[in-house]
């Protein structure tokens, strides 16, 4: 053989090669989150699920509401775990049972027409150790739970539903009248005040023991964590130290806590899923990324009590000695009607977060619409952070905020308590101080907002090289920066309806380019400044 025909075949082989890497490159059905995003992120993959499949009813399952089908589901689990795992399919009907648990490759498929009802009885959850808000602590056996395993899946389109409001305490504040009184009429009690109701005594004595942050102090024994069980309230669905997940197309309402609750996962996918739970729900998160790493959240809608979809790390110390970030995820084409945060960072974040895309995103009506949150005693870094295409109406208080000020208040909350002194004490920079730095926002859009954004920084680590450009904010108020540093913020519009477009207080190294308020160009005459420097207007 010639040297130019052993050039020509190996020429061939490699154009054939390159044509097998392309088209396998076409086929990843993800491929398009990936163009241009702006840091190196792993393809994350469906779990690979055995293709058998049983049926819930071959295990004496019966769907109609009344029949208890705790047994049916745990014999459906164990023996397609035996055959190596396959898809478990709900059919059309109500399915009442107790919390399910899911082994490695397991699809617990769901169908349109099939309602997976969790029973309120609560000698069906055991307490058990687990993370929440962050810290090492106990609660209620989740609904739906898995501890270390691959290859599983939630499917099918169906209802997934927790049952949430027979664990829930309330607030008088966030009902009507006519529901407050419905609430008292079905039982319970409320505290002296007579403004929270709790539907029970171990609920009431749980939040007597609670910290500020629902995570009760000082309990020992099993007696006493069982003493407070119904406040121990479970997330409904909780996944811990699993891989390869998918949860596709079903909807997820009602939950007793938080409602989806992915912690220390690896390559998730949550994909077409519709989370909702009651505005008033206490604690009633959509969907809280715990710790994880590669994973996507796309295509879904949000309607829930507290922050729609949060990034969390852990909190304080037990979130730094855990050291386990949340780090590349892409947030894409997703709308959240009510929430305290549209997309929240925080408030625990000990671990730290890293390498986060949010685009082609709607808030409709949440509270805040970006929501960084934090407070001294964290640490933790936040940073590599992009977002861009967010549209947003009918903000109560901000569509960017950034707050290292935390102290477990909604925002709307805290707004009500009043503005804080520009000048704020100084303390040494430690391994608790967290920080907010490199976030870069683009091509916003929020029609009707109380103030155009908020920047509450700490004067020993500021908030840092924050860059906000192509914006467009109608609200009551203008942007408002507090001990920063390095912010740019560039051909960016508010239109207020009172005072300046935008203050600066404690800030040095700002850019504000092209940029315009109500009154105009925004200029050094028009720009309240205190104590600030190195401001460059332009």
């Amino acid at each position: 053989m010639t040297a130019f025909n052993t050039r020509l075949i190996r020429s061939a082989a490699m154009l054939i090669l390159s044509s097998l890497l392309i088209s396998c490159v076409s086929d990843y059905e993800f491929a398009y989150l990936y163009e241009d995003l702006p840091f190196d992120m792993k393809k994350v993959e469906r779990p690979q699920i055995p293709p058998r499949e049983v049926d819930i009813r071959d295990f004496g399952g019966v769907g109609d509401g009344v029949t208890f089908n705790s047994e049916a589901f745990a014999k459906a689990v164990a023996a397609l775990s035996e055959l190596g795992g396959g898809r478990l399919v709900v059919p059309t009907g109500v399915w009442l049972t107790g919390p399910i648990t899911l082994v490695d490759n397991i699809d617990l498929h769901v169908r349109p027409d099939a309602v997976l009802l969790f029973s309120t009885d609560r000698d069906l959850y055991p307490i058990v150790e687990t993370v929440f808000e962050g810290l090492d602590t106990r609660r209620c056996l989740s609904p739906i739970n898995a501890d270390g395993a691959k290859n599983i899946a939630i499917t099918g389109g169906g209802t997934i539903d927790g049952n949430g409001d027979s664990w829930r305490q309330v607030k008088k504040s966030k009902m009507a009248p006519s529901q407050w009184k419905e609430l008292l009429a079905g039982g319970g009690f409320t505290n002296d005040k007579g403004n929270v109701w709790y539907p029970d005594s171990s609920s009431f004595r749980g939040s007597v023991v609670s910290d500020a942050f629902n995570v009760p102090q000082g309990l020992e024994t099993d007696e006493q964590w069982n003493s407070v069980k119904t406040y121990l309230r479970p997330v409904m669905v909780g996944l811990k130290n699993c891989e390869n997940v998918l949860l596709e197309d079903c909807l997820f309402q009602n939950s007793p806590c938080w409602n989806i609750h992915p912690l220390m996962c690896k390559n998730v996918i949550i994909n077409n899923v519709t989370v909702r739970n009651p505005w008033y729900s206490q604690n009633g998160d959509g969907l809280d990324v715990d710790s994880c790493e590669d994973v996507l959240v796309i295509n879904s809608s949000f309607d829930v009590g507290d922050d729609a979809i949060c990034i969390k790390s852990g909190k304080n110390e037990d979130g730094r000695r855990r050291a386990r970030p949340c780090r590349n995820l892409i947030v894409d084409n997703c709308i959240v009607f009510h929430g305290h945060g549209g997309f929240v960072v925080g408030s625990e974040m000990s671990g730290g977060v890293q390498n986060i895309s949010v685009t082609n995103c709607r808030f409709l009506g949440t509270d805040v619409g970006l929501r960084f949150k934090s407070c001294r005693g964290r640490g933790g870094v936040v940073e590599n952070i992009f977002i861009e295409d967010i549209v947003m109406m009918n903000i109560p208080t901000e569509p960017l905020l950034f707050d290292l000020h935390y102290g477990g208040k909604s925002a709307v909350e805290a707004a009500a308590d009043g503005a804080m002194a520009f000048d704020v004490e100084y303390v040494p920079a430690d391994e608790t101080t967290p920080q907010f730095k490199d976030i870069f926002i683009r091509d916003i859009v929020c029609s009707g907002a109380a103030r155009a954004m908020y920047f509450n920084g700490i004067p020993e680590k500021n908030i840092e090289n924050i860059v906000v450009e192509n914006c467009e904010i109608v609200s009551d108020r203008g942007a408002d920066l507090r001990y920063s540093t390095g912010v740019i913020l560039k051909n960016v519009d508010i239109t207020q309806n009172e005072g300046s477009g935008y203050s600066l207080a404690n800030c040095k190294n700002v850019v504000i380019h092209d940029c315009r308020d109500a009154s105009g160009e925004a200029t050094a005459d028009n720009v309240f400044q205190y104590k600030s420097h190195n401001v460059t207007i332009d």
